[in-house]
């Protein structure tokens, strides 16, 4: 399978790249495919954003998408550690979660593709997923869990490859792992916010569990 030489190219998600058009996003990022490759990349910032679900939809329509979700509470802390880490943080996690709203509605330009403060809302995966499942033939959409990638990388593996049609390969699964581990944390996740955001999110994860079926246990 081709991978493009760089990855995360948010083609789709940042519109200057995008209005340069399919043929540099192909030159760009796949020049060395092969034609009778698959080629795929990994942008996870077009799961949260509407107009990139709508060019894709418009642009690829028989695309096959993967998705990989993570608990929600978890993928929100682990959120807050990268934006501190890179710099963009300086309120406690507790605080962080409180000002989200009104940092999004304050969000500088320059970070309105990143969106480094939107902790909370990152983790409201039905209403995210609902833009694709709107657009998308139910059959060209993959649905995992991100702790399966370390739990069980063999069967995530093989669900991947039939998804995509192509032979099994035992052996990709000993090359996943978590790619960008959160920094050293000194404090660790506080246990009274989890329970706060774990029950905060009890409501979206039974329309996740509504939307996925069966097939999708929840964390």
């Amino acid at each position: 399978m081709a991978r493009p030489v760089a990855p995360e190219p948010k083609f789709f998600l940042v519109d200057h790249l995008y209005e340069k058009g399919l043929q540099y996003y192909s030159d760009t990022w796949f020049s060395t495919a092969g034609a009778a490759e698959l080629a795929g990349e990994k942008s996870t910032d077009y799961l949260e954003s509407g107009p990139a679900a709508e060019r894709i939809a418009r642009d690829l329509p028989r695309v096959q998408l993967i998705f990989i979700l993570r608990e929600p509470a978890e993928r929100a802390y682990s959120n807050y550690l990268w934006t501190r880490t890179n710099g963009l943080e300086t309120l406690d996690f507790a605080a962080a979660l409180m000002a989200e709203d009104e940092r999004e509605r304050t969000l500088p330009d320059r970070l309105r593709f990143a969106r480094p403060y939107s902790y909370f809302s990152r983790g409201l995966y039905a209403d995210l997923l609902a833009r694709y499942f709107d657009r998308f033939p139910r059959r060209q959409l993959l649905v995992l869990k991100f702790e399966d990638i370390v739990a069980h990388p063999a069967d995530l593996a093989a669900r991947v490859h039939r998804f995509l049609g192509i032979t099994l390969r035992p052996e990709d699964a000993a090359g996943l792992g978590v790619i960008n581990p959160s920094m050293e944390d000194e404090t660790g996740f506080d246990e009274g916010i989890r329970r706060e955001l774990t029950a905060r999110y009890a409501e979206p994860n039974r329309r996740l569990a509504a939307l996925l079926g069966p097939d999708f246990e929840l964390w």
